[in-house]
């Protein structure tokens, strides 16, 4: 028996529906990367530590370079890539570059990735618990101010004040 079998990968890559012959052992990570040529998603550490890698799966952040490639299978995957349309910028994207939140780029599609699946389940989120979802996501230049500023900036544009005033 060979070491690397294939198998059938069935999934939705930003709203494209593939099926393609993979490795059985190959990380999401490496088929978005190598296999798609999505190269938004960045690999840092490659062992879960840093959140560069961060992608949406089924709206729900994960690493993916901890996660194999068939774990998506009947899954939808958001990369940064299928954030916004072409050409333009999400909200959230557009509120981190308000903000000043990006600065060498790395970290920003894996913090953008974990905002939106933040923001997706609660529209109006605290400061506590804004670094709470973004814990998981390490940035070396923006020392995490403005990124909290962003997120806030974004809840804002994409959902408006929680109370009238606020």
């Amino acid at each position: 028996m060979p070491d690397h079998e294939k198998i059938i990968l069935n999934t939705n890559i930003n709203g494209e529906i593939r099926q393609d012959l993979i490795y059985e052992d190959l990380t999401l990570l490496d088929y978005l990367r190598e296999f798609l040529g999505l190269l938004g998603t960045k690999r840092g550490c490659n062992c879960s530590e840093c959140g560069s890698c961060t992608v949406l799966l089924d709206g729900r952040a994960v690493y993916s370079c901890s996660v194999l490639a068939i774990q998506a299978e009947g899954k939808k995957v958001l990369t940064i890539e299928g954030v916004s349309e072409p050409g333009k910028l999400h909200p959230i994207q557009e509120a981190y570059v308000e903000a000043g939140a990006v600065h060498c780029g790395f970290c920003t599609p894996g913090f953008v990735l974990s905002t939106k699946a933040l923001l997706d389940r609660n529209h109006h989120p605290t400061k506590d618990e804004i670094k709470e979802a973004l814990a998981g996501n390490l940035c070396r230049c923006t020392g995490y101010v403005q990124i909290i500023e962003a997120v806030l900036l974004a809840s804002k544009k994409m959902y408006g004040s929680e109370k009238e005033g606020a």
